[in-house]
This record gives structure tokens, sequence and C-alpha cells, in this order.
């Protein structure tokens, strides 16, 4: 596969056959993001997706499941969508299921005819970064919806039958605000239901916008103690029936399991691992250079190499 960009999918979609159908992101201005920073966002021309397809029908390929790259395909227009969906079912007749990425925004802008002429043309799952629970989190990340607009998104969608995932950020909402966020989000996902929530605790980067703000002290980051306590409680509030995986890569934590069956399970296991930090030293998840190129960083132990020397001093003094 001839793919620009680095691979980003939701791992449910890890079996999928991912046919890149665009290049980055059609918004590209949420805040923390830095995926598709470096990329010119760009439709590929269907013959080019059309080769892909004869490629991997060639290959002896026959997937039944098929996302669709990169960030929010789903904004594509409706017409140029369908014309995709047609070349797929005409070369993978068996594919009964098409996922992609989408907004908030993307899914407003369609009628409720063409979200079901979508759905009849095989699409199912849509993965929508709903992030916060918070309304002015939303705001503040730049990110393309409320909580109103997300909330009458995702009931649009089930009526026509498409199939809601939720990607959510602990740590989104920064210092001292995770239990806050938790109990927002909670509420959101047990009201919405979702199929899967996945949770990528959110990671610093010095190439997007928002470490602008942490350089002047307009948003104070979360260190990953609180990210797991955030996280431990979003998963005792939630209710409703949904499967969870929850990534911590800096930290190499990962949770995830049935909603409610397995919400014991994990809670127990992110309680042995808040123990095994507690009382230690902040640290906090940055990433330098292209994503997922880790470096930790303890409070202050990085000596302003990886993270500005002024977070550190702005943690300090908001601890004493």
């Amino acid at each position: 596969m001839d793919y620009e960009g680095q691979i980003c999918r939701a791992p449910m979609e890890r079996a999928s056959f991912m046919l890149p159908v665009m290049v980055g992101c059609s918004y590209n201005r949420c805040k923390f993001c830095n995926l598709f920073r470096h990329l010119a966002y760009r439709e590929l021309p269907l013959e080019q997706i059309e080769e892909e397809l004869k490629r991997v029908k060639a290959a002896g390929g026959n997937p039944k499941k098929i996302f669709l790259g990169d960030g929010n395909a789903f904004g594509l227009k409706t017409e140029r969508l369908l014309r995709i969906l047609e070349r797929v079912h005409a070369y993978f007749p068996e594919c009964m299921c098409i996922n992609m990425d989408a907004t908030v925004t993307s899914i407003r802008m369609k009628s409720d005819q063409e979200l079901k002429l979508l759905y009849d043309h095989g699409v199912r799952h849509l993965y929508l970064g709903i992030e916060s629970g918070l309304d002015d989190v939303l705001i503040f990340m730049e990110k393309d919806h409320d909580l109103a607009q997300a909330y009458e998104a995702v009931e649009r969608l089930k009526r026509t039958g498409l199939i809601y995932d939720a990607h959510i950020m602990t740590g989104v909402a920064g210092k001292g605000r995770g239990q806050e966020n938790a109990e927002a989000l909670a509420l959101f996902l047990n009201r919405t239901k979702p199929a899967h929530a996945v949770n990528f605790s959110m990671f610093l980067h010095r190439e997007v916008p928002l470490y602008r703000h942490i350089e002047d002290g307009t948003y104070l980051p979360a260190d990953e103690l609180e990210n797991l306590k955030e996280e431990r409680t979003l998963l005792k509030l939630l209710e409703t029936e949904l499967l969870y995986d929850g990534f911590h890569d800096y930290i190499e934590v990962r949770v995830r399991g049935e909603i409610p069956r397995g919400k014991e399970k994990m809670v127990k296991k992110l309680d042995q691992v808040i123990g095994t930090y507690e009382g230690g030293k902040a640290l906090y998840s940055f990433v330098r250079g292209e994503c997922p190129d880790l470096t930790r960083c303890g409070s202050g132990d990085c000596g302003g190499k990886h993270i500005s020397e002024k977070v550190w001093d702005m943690n300090r003094k908001d601890d004493r």
C-alpha cells in the first residue's frame, strides 16, 4: 500500500483492510493533535483508490471489513463517498462492513437521507472524537462541536442504523480537572451508548498549538497519575454496555474489557498501577518528533531538554 503519513486507527480495526481515500485530516485544528500537522490535506484520485482495490484483489484478498483512511473520511461529500463505496463493492461484493473516522460536524453536514443512503451502501461504524464531556474544554481545544451538537449527531446516527464508537481522552481537561471530566464523560457515554469507547490518554507535543498554552501558563497539563485516577473514576461510573479500551502508552498501561462485566477487573488493575505511582515524582507524557516517539520525563529531571522548564515550575508552584 502506498501510504502517506503514519497509520492511525482504532484497535477494533486492526484486522480490517485499510483503504486510503485521503491524505491527512480535513479539519486538523484540534489543539492537542499532531497526527496530521505535517500533511497537506488532499483527496486521493478515484483512479488511485481503485488501483489499491485491484492490487488487493489480485493478491487474493477478500476483506469482509474495510476501514477508509485517513482522518475524518466521513467528511467527504456524500456523492464522492458513494462512488468509493460502489467501487469497493464491485471488487469485494462480500464486504459487509465499511467503517471510518467522523466528526460531529461531518455528520451535521449530511441530511438524514444521505446518512441512510450511506448506511444502505455498507457504512456501519463511525468513530467520533468526543474527547471530553465538558463544553469549555471542547471550545478551548477547538473541537468542531459542543455537547448539544454531539448528542444530536449521535441520535441521528442511531435513527439511521449507523453504529457510533467514541474516542475519548483522559487528561484533556488539564491539571486538577480529571475527576470533573470523568464524571461528565460518564454521563455522556451512559446517555449516548456507544458500541465501543477508546480512551487515548493525552500526550504533550512541542509542535501543536496546545504547547504554546502550556508555555504561557494558560493550560496546565495533568500528570499520568491524575490521568490514571480519571480513568478509574470513569470506569466506575460507566453503566451502559460497551467494549472499553484504554491506552496509556507512555507508562505502558492498558485496560480493556466489557462494561459492566469486566469493570471490576479493570478498576482493580488501575488501583494497582495507581498504587505504584502514588507518592512518586510526577510523570508527564511527551512526544518528541513524529508519533509515537515517546520520551519519558519526570518532574524537571529532563532539565528542560524535552519540555519547557517553565512547565515544571508551574506545576511545582501549583503543588505548594
